[in-house]
């Protein structure tokens, strides 16, 4: 026992060009804190998740945090970054710092701001995420890395179209009811699955509905130890928090296996002394369908070549054996970068507080959530349990 959650906000995610990046911080801030019950000066430390790489002028970001109450003056505050599991990393350290023992309470906030940069250069700053010695020159940015490794599975395990298809329209229909996400759209099996004017192929065999949203969005969470959250109004304990990062270049690895996240899977399974059967619905990193289809095999829902066909089953849609990204993912919610991870965390405790409205998973008890940066370089897996 480690850490809970104990409070969180959530902004919509999508375009909002009337926003900052400081505005979305403090916005968050202030809710997460408010929902917590707590006061600014209640909080030990705080770590803020940003990405950027380009995104945003200002990259000194931490100290925006203090902008929502000047009670946190002088409180230790870092800002944190891994790629796309940035958020899931800031999360990580304010774990560490309860299980130091350096902090009881702990404000996390997740940010990103991109739609207010041009086309091209989102593609190039979302490269920066790759091994630019190998890919620095790939078509299509960073979802040509990804179209790339689809292109393998495909060659290696044939096509996967409907597999994908079925990923892409189970997660935009539960976009629909999140009130939170970017797209709230039904698209349907059949748009997902046909090339079209709508719908044409991006990247290898990814299409536009294989990729998830250029997103501007903010989330919190608040952190304490265990013995400080059976005060709080609720609290949602970390039964597991793991980290495995693994090599770059794709090309010292077996990038079709997802070695990492599945590790990681493996000892926060190992560590919460849970299984696959205990949880009631995961969060998982759906950057790209492909992704989402490699890792049912990475957590062992699906054996290697398989996950296509375990897409196809229904298993994962909200009402099936274990519903996969019930929020819409990032494929209808939105996807940005530094706000992620904080996002697949206090969404997954509105899940087990049972305050997750349309998307709620009924009688949800265990919730897992997989976040990673670049392509399943930086692998953060948690297992989520309401205690409070």
């Amino acid at each position: 026992m480690t850490a809970c959650i104990i409070g969180w906000a959530h902004t919509p995610f999508g375009r909002h060009s009337e926003e900052t990046v400081e505005s979305l911080v403090t916005k968050v801030a202030r809710e997460a804190l408010e929902h917590a019950g707590l006061e600014a000066a209640d909080i030990d430390e705080i770590y803020l998740g940003h990405f950027n790489a380009g995104f945003s002028a200002q990259d000194f970001t931490a100290s925006l945090v203090l902008q929502a109450d000047d009670d946190f003056r002088f409180k230790p505050t870092t800002r944190v970054e891994n790629a796309c599991a940035t958020g899931s990393a800031a999360v990580h350290q304010g774990i560490k710092a309860i299980r130091a023992g350096v902090a009881r309470r702990v404000l996390v906030v997740g940010v990103e701001q991109m739609t207010t940069t041009p086309g091209p250069q989102i593609g190039a700053n979302l490269l920066k995420a790759s091994y630019l010695p190998e890919d620095g020159d790939t078509p299509a940015g960073f979802a040509g890395v990804f179209g790339k490794i689809a292109d393998g599975y495909f060659q290696k395990y044939g096509d996967q179209s409907d597999g994908l298809a079925a990923i892409a329209a189970k997660n935009h229909k539960n976009g629909v009811d999140n009130p939170w996400a970017q797209m709230r759209k039904d698209l349907g099996y059949e748009f997902c699955r046909t090339e079209s004017e709508k719908n044409p192929y991006v990247a290898g065999p990814l299409k536009r509905t294989d990729c998830s949203l250029v997103s501007d969005g903010a989330a919190a969470i608040v952190l304490s130890d265990v013995t400080t959250a059976m005060q709080a109004p609720r609290a949602i304990l970390f039964r597991a928090a793991e980290h495995v990062q693994d090599f770059l270049p794709m090309s010292k690895r077996d990038i079709l296996a997802f070695e990492g996240c599945a590790l990681g899977w493996k000892r926060a399974f190992a560590n919460s002394k849970t299984s696959l059967d205990d949880l009631s619905f995961v969060e998982t990193h759906d950057c790209f369908t492909i992704a989402e289809l490699i890792e049912y095999e990475a957590m062992g829902l699906a054996k290697p070549g398989q996950g296509g066909d375990f897409a196809m089953s229904g298993e994962t849609r909200k009402d099936g054996r274990l519903p996969v990204n019930p929020s819409g993912g990032l494929k209808a919610k939105g996807h940005p970068i530094g706000a992620t991870g904080v996002s697949m965390h206090a969404l997954s405790a509105m899940q087990l507080a049972g305050e997750a409205g349309g998307i709620q998973v009924k009688d949800a008890t265990l919730g897992g959530i997989f976040n990673m940066g670049g392509a399943a370089v930086a692998n953060y897996v948690s297992i989520l349990e309401r205690i409070r």
